[in-house]
């Protein structure tokens, strides 16, 4: 049964794909039947997409909002109670095989006097449990990138420069953020805005990047600095 399961997801994902054989034939029937209504439920609401490929999971408790916003590719999973305002100038891209763990909030628009860029993400990203990801500037995730849990990325930053007037009404700027491609975000890693992560980058659990990473770079600490390059 594992083998066949596992033919039949790697067909989904376009790539070999093995289930541990360690798990149990019961296990396994019980994560099928989930993925199942989850497929039920990701067939339904994906037709309101711009765009959506012809496989989709979504999980319980999942609210979406502005669906005419958002492109996606085949295999989107969704988990339990993911929040998710795609409404932004430039819409929410996402390429094949993307997964966002249980809890996750993608918010495009804060507030509608001003919306937010654009999110664009690369296929086979993953993010896992707990993410927060704010576009207010564009934020871009690069190809076969993945997240641990709690990962936040924040693309705006508040100008507090006069002391004479309220912080909330002296504006933000909105440089964006980039990722690229192959790259790894450990847990609790908090991403600001302006910053640019370069390709292969493997940021550590717990790390503050306030400052581009070059290419292959191993990056720790709050703030973060590169400690070491992978090449």
């Amino acid at each position: 049964m594992t083998k066949l399961v596992s033919k039949l997801i790697s067909k989904i994902k376009g790539r070999e794909y093995v289930i541990d054989e360690g798990i149990s034939s019961g296990d396994l029937i019980g994560i099928l039947l989930t993925r199942f209504f989850m497929l039920l439920r990701g067939t339904f609401r994906a037709l309101l997409f711009k765009k959506h490929g012809k496989i989709n999971f979504i999980g319980k408790r999942v609210t979406i909002k502005s669906k005419h916003c958002v492109s996606a590719g085949s295999g989107l999973t969704i988990e339990d109670d993911c929040h998710i305002n795609a409404l932004c100038r430039q819409g929410v891209k996402i390429g094949e095989n993307f997964s966002l763990g249980r809890k996750s909030i993608i918010e495009c628009t804060g507030v509608i006097r001003e919306l937010g860029e654009g999110l664009e993400i690369g296929d086979n990203v993953g993010i896992a449990a707990n993410a927060f990801i704010s576009v207010r500037g564009s934020v871009k995730i690069g190809d076969n990138t993945i997240f641990g849990p709690d990962v936040k990325l924040f693309s705006e930053n508040h100008i507090f420069e006069d002391t004479e007037t309220p912080i909330y009404l002296q504006g933000a700027t909105r440089l964006g953020i980039e990722i690229g491609e192959d790259c790894w975000l450990g847990a609790g890693v908090t991403v600001l805005d302006g910053v640019k992560i370069g390709k292969g980058c493997v940021i550590a659990a717990g790390a503050v990047v306030t400052k581009d990473v070059p290419d292959y770079s191993i990056a720790a600490g709050a703030p973060a600095k590169v400690i070491k390059s992978r090449k």
